[in-house]
């Protein structure tokens, strides 16, 4: 029976910590938000960064305009926050309203403030093999999840599946800075069940119900970063947890796995912008 990889549990022991640490600064590092529209789900992930940051005494803010705001005003605000001194940590809530362009608004804020990772600057210095300022969220709230269970990475071979610019593409780039052997699948692999059979360390991240346990080796370590809702409402991940459970040597939960680590990793984070920048 595969060990859980419990994200809620390492989330209080690393926020706990980080409140210990902000409570020493003389002044406190500020998160400025800004949503675009009336997105439901991004509205409740707002309020949650918020409510997280705040607890462990970031300073947050949400600048919350309307679905017609046009780029050329969001970029104008985005340039102002970049000039303001006592902001640190800049976050744009994706998605954008059609209309808007995603990199043209990700490439104006200024890498120093960048607590995605995602502009060109630290994306660049990632896949170079060089240190961004910081690393994208959810892969490093993965690599500290998988660290806190020892688990080893080098020599091992790691199959990703799915390769988006949040998850998929950034995590293949650390597993290898970490000397692990990575393959990259997405909707045009062949082959699939194949290659997730050699998994040492397996890391999916694409939003449906695709993997079973007997698709995987015996004894992998399965990191679930998908989420979404069946048809009966209830919240799955990508693999069927009870019966890759019997396979597995460790496997993360959805929800109560990753979830947890990339709102930790956000303020981790900004708390390391606010450091390189006082």
């Amino acid at each position: 029976m595969a060990t859980i990889l419990d994200g809620k549990n390492l989330r209080e022991k690393i926020l706990s910590d980080l409140k210990n640490r902000i409570e020493s600064f003389e002044t406190k590092p500020t998160l400025v938000v800004i949503l675009v529209g009336e997105n439901p789900a991004s509205k409740i992930y707002v309020n949650n960064k918020k409510k997280v940051a705040e607890k462990i005494g970031i300073n947050s803010q949400i600048i919350n305009y309307p679905e017609n705001i046009s780029e050329q005003e969001l970029i104008k605000k985005i340039n102002e926050l970049n000039e303001n001194k006592n902001v640190h940590a800049i976050l744009v809530q994706l998605p954008l309203p059609d209309g808007i362009s995603k990199s043209n608004v990700i490439n104006a804020i200024s890498p120093e403030k960048d607590v995605d990772g995602f502009t060109p600057y630290n994306i660049g210095k990632l896949f170079s093999g060089e240190k961004p300022k910081v690393y994208p969220c959810t892969p490093k709230g993965i690599l500290l999840l998988l660290d806190e269970y020892n688990i080893e990475l080098e020599g091992k071979h790691a199959v990703v599946v799915g390769r988006s610019g949040i998850v998929g593409r950034p995590m293949a780039q650390m597993l290898l800075d970490r000397n692990a052997t990575v393959t990259i699948c997405h909707s045009h692999t062949k082959n699939l069940e194949k290659i997730i059979k050699t998994a040492d360390i397996l890391i999916s991240a694409v939003g449906k119900n695709i993997i079973k346990g007997e698709m995987l080796k015996p004894g992998c370590v399965v990191v679930d970063v998908g989420i979404f809702k069946d048809e009966n409402g209830k919240t799955r991940g990508d693999v069927d947890f009870e019966s890759s459970l019997k396979v597995a040597s460790y496997i993360s939960p959805v929800p109560g796995g990753v979830g947890p680590m990339t709102i930790t990793s956000l303020m981790l984070n900004t708390v390391e912008l606010f450091m390189n920048n006082s």
